[in-house]
């Protein structure tokens, strides 16, 4: 029953915010904090098999796996709320099997985003750039004349599911 619910939970949480995020490009944060605080509340009434100290754990983890990629600028603010917050339902461990998860259906999904966009060859050099100069390219990437942004919520309700689901 314990890991139903987790699916289940994961499964709303990640879709409803996939949905919100390919239609405003936003998660907003009171949709964070509902998933957030379904995850603590399902802890502490014993209603999946994460405890409230792992669902802390797993806030905490997917806090500190994201925000790097915030702070260089590869990830929004409300991507790293959400992964957080889905942390919460799957404690320390499996969020990090999640985060495994979320970068490969990231990387898959930027990788068709390119190619539909045909920038395939200047998407790879701005993110071997990135990755070599630790965000330095960060601001010729944010400029709004850019066609390079896309919703990364997807990706992370694939990689949260996957992990619930102990693939």
């Amino acid at each position: 029953m314990s890991e139903f619910s987790t699916v289940c939970a994961v499964l709303a949480g990640g879709a409803t915010s996939a949905i919100v995020d390919l239609q405003t490009r936003r998660v907003p944060n009171p949709l964070t904090l509902g998933i957030g605080a379904l995850g603590v509340a399902l802890a502490a009434t014993r209603m999946t098999g994460v405890g409230i100290s792992g669902a802390l754990g797993g806030f905490a983890v997917g806090l500190l796996l994201m925000l790097p990629g915030h702070v260089i600028g590869a990830t929004g603010a409300g991507d790293v709320k959400l992964f957080a917050a889905l942390g919460t339902l799957l404690g320390p461990g499996r969020t990090g099997v999640a985060f495994i998860y979320t970068a490969l259906a990231g990387g898959l999904i930027a990788l068709i985003v390119a190619i539909r966009r045909r920038r395939l060859a200047a998407t790879v050099e701005r993110t071997a750039t990135l990755v070599r100069s630790a965000g330095g390219n960060a601001a010729e990437i944010e400029r709004a004349t850019e066609n390079n942004r896309f919703a990364y919520a997807p990706a992370i309700a694939v990689g949260a599911l996957a992990a619930a689901l102990g693939l």
